[in-house]
């Protein structure tokens, strides 16, 4: 019964090994609450955008933001920075810049240029567009640049764009127990060509967002020594123990069968 007690052996370190893999792995869980996390940031959100126009020119292209605490900012120019496309033809935006916790909008568009242009293009490509810290977490998959590679260049030049972003607070807890703030979002999107009593609007791109109460949080676990050491001792206790029952029926159906063989040459 040797390789009966090889394959015991083999099933024991099969299962082991197993056990040990998820002991040393590391799990992501996961739960909602309702509250800020962040108290630290002063009630601002950092924001990172890059769109490309390839039919605008950067000496037109301006970013505003505005919210409901009263901010009205047009030209925002602080760590932002444009660079020519298409034989200076288009534009490409790449701004870093932060926005209060409360209901706005920010939108790229042709109101901070010194003259409006006739017909402004506003077809575009989003390359990034998130909120607060980045987080490179393999376990961890959310909506942190949704709208990434949204592309608008088939889209009606003289058309403005609207995106309504809802934007879920995240927090992302590692083993010593530090924590990253970042954000997810959803988006919806319209296009429309708009007209006043005076005639048509000029054109923009606008990120309309609102801050949802509810708080995502990621923490990352380890399996406790103590459970690991459990599911061992029951893995080499409940083979050993269907082990012996085999064992003890093969032996019982042995005696049985040579009793028989016995029998007939009787």
């Amino acid at each position: 019964m040797a390789w009966f007690s090889v394959c015991c052996c083999l099933f024991i370190l099969f299962l082991f090994l197993s056990e040990l893999t998820g002991f040393i792995a590391t799990e992501i869980v996961n739960e909602l609450y309702v509250d800020d996390p962040d108290k630290d940031s002063g009630g601002k959100i950092e924001v990172n955008l890059n769109i490309s126009l390839p039919n605008l020119h950067c000496e037109l292209v301006g970013l505003d933001i505005q919210d409901e605490m009263g901010r009205h900012e047009v030209g925002h120019i602080d760590n932002s920075m444009k660079i020519p496309l298409n034989n200076g033809d288009g534009c490409r935006f790449e701004g870093h810049f932060s926005i209060n916790k409360v209901p706005g909008n920010f939108h790229v568009s042709t109101h901070s240029a010194t003259a409006q242009p006739q017909n402004p293009d506003m077809t575009h490509i989003i390359h990034k567009l998130s909120f607060g810290d980045k987080l490179q977490v393999q376990n961890v998959h959310g909506a942190f640049n949704a709208l990434e590679g949204a592309d608008k260049l088939s889209s009606n030049p003289l058309a403005s764009h609207d995106y309504i972003l809802k934007i879920v607070p995240t927090v992302y807890e590692d083993m010593s127990g530090k924590q990253r703030y970042s954000y997810q979002y959803t988006v919806a999107n319209k296009e429309y060509v708009a007209y006043s009593h005076t005639g048509r609007i000029i054109p923009a791109i606008w990120f309309r967002y609102d801050l949802s109460p509810i708080t995502v949080k990621y923490t990352e676990r380890r399996q406790p020594l103590y459970r690991f050491i459990t599911s061992i001792c029951a893995i080499i206790g409940g083979t050993f123990t269907v082990a012996g029952i085999l064992d003890s029926c093969i032996f019982t159906a042995s005696e049985a069968w040579k009793k028989i063989q016995l029998g007939k040459m009787q």
